[in-house]
């Protein structure tokens, strides 16, 4: 599978340059949702290159939501990070491959138990250039079959993104020893840690 990810990556960088070519701003931001954001957080924040991950909401129509009201399923949102990266360190492409592995993008609102559309698989693009990139990786994935049923993740223009609450940023690092840290989250990264040697921050 990784062999796979990596070889459609190749193709993916024919598409266009990156958002940050020529004297455009120092970082670039993607903004994903793979489910649990304290699980999108502590994975991508492992990556060579990303500045910062905040966990946070997008996609939906209630403003300023609060994560008891995103966990009703009612406003539209779903969990979401945004991920400011350098792009002369890691590239969107890189960053498409991380995202296609860290969860399940054929689970329609659910990532394992995690039910709702709140968790929902979604790349929330910034621009053109982002947009054609995760439309062509997902056709390329779905014409290999690299997974057992389609792909079902939203690709949708980035609008707004609200951040979380405190105590939901950086949780993995600060609540190890909670049983869903634990049980869940530390083994995700563990695998993300194998999976991405090559990519991952100088300890």
């Amino acid at each position: 599978m990784r062999r796979l990810l990596s070889l459609l990556i190749v193709s993916v960088v024919t598409i266009g340059p990156a958002a940050a070519a020529g004297n455009a701003q120092k970082y670039d931001t993607a903004t994903f949702a793979t489910g649990c954001f304290w699980c999108t957080q502590a994975t991508f924040q492992q990556l060579r290159g990303v500045v910062s991950v905040t966990a946070g909401f997008s996609g939906g129509h209630t403003k300023n939501p609060t994560y008891h009201e995103v966990c009703t399923g009612t406003t539209g949102h779903a969990e979401s990070c945004n991920i400011v990266y350098d792009p002369k360190k890691i590239t969107y492409d890189d960053l498409l491959e991380a995202f296609f592995k860290v969860h399940d993008p054929t689970q329609l609102n659910r990532q394992g138990n995690d039910v709702g559309t709140q968790y929902r698989s979604a790349i929330f693009y910034h621009n053109a250039t982002q947009k054609k990139k995760a439309e062509y990786y997902i056709q390329k994935i779905n014409e290999a079959k690299a997974y057992p049923n389609p792909v079902v993740t939203e690709v949708v223009p980035y609008t707004v993104f609200y951040k979380a609450e405190d105590y939901h940023q950086d949780y993995y690092n600060k609540n190890g020893d909670v049983p869903y840290c634990k049980y869940v989250i530390q083994p995700e990264v563990e695998k993300f840690k194998k999976i991405f040697a090559d990519k991952l921050k100088t300890p």
